[in-house]
């Protein structure tokens, strides 16, 4: 069988970003369609306001315990866990451990580090 050659894709490296007195953030891939990136929380009650936006958002829980307030109910998000939030739909949530929570942005969503 023969081998198809994988072009090489440039690997960007983003900086990493402070986002408040806890937490920095930093782009891990982005595409005009989408930006992922992971939010390295570093205090315990670190607070994710309620808030909405135009963008559909996946949340995976990476390490840690980030309760979610999704659909005006909260349920415990810890390691491993992920939940999908339609666009519109206000949420949040607050850091009960130190950790990280990898995000996705569809679109791409330029303000949300």
């Amino acid at each position: 069988m023969p081998q198809t050659k994988v072009p090489k894709v440039p690997v960007s490296t983003f900086p990493v970003a402070e986002t408040d007195a806890y937490a920095t953030g930093q782009v891990l891939s982005d595409y005009p369609d989408l930006l992922i990136a992971a939010f390295r929380l570093q205090e315990t009650c670190a607070v994710g306001a309620l808030n909405s936006h135009p963008h559909v958002q996946s949340a995976y829980v990476e390490s840690g315990l980030f309760p979610f307030t999704v659909y005006g109910k909260e349920r415990g998000n810890g390691t491993g866990d992920c939940v999908a939030i339609p666009s519109g739909l206000t949420h949040g949530f607050v850091s009960m451990e130190r950790g990280i929570m990898v995000d996705g942005f569809t679109p791409r969503c330029d303000d949300c580090l």
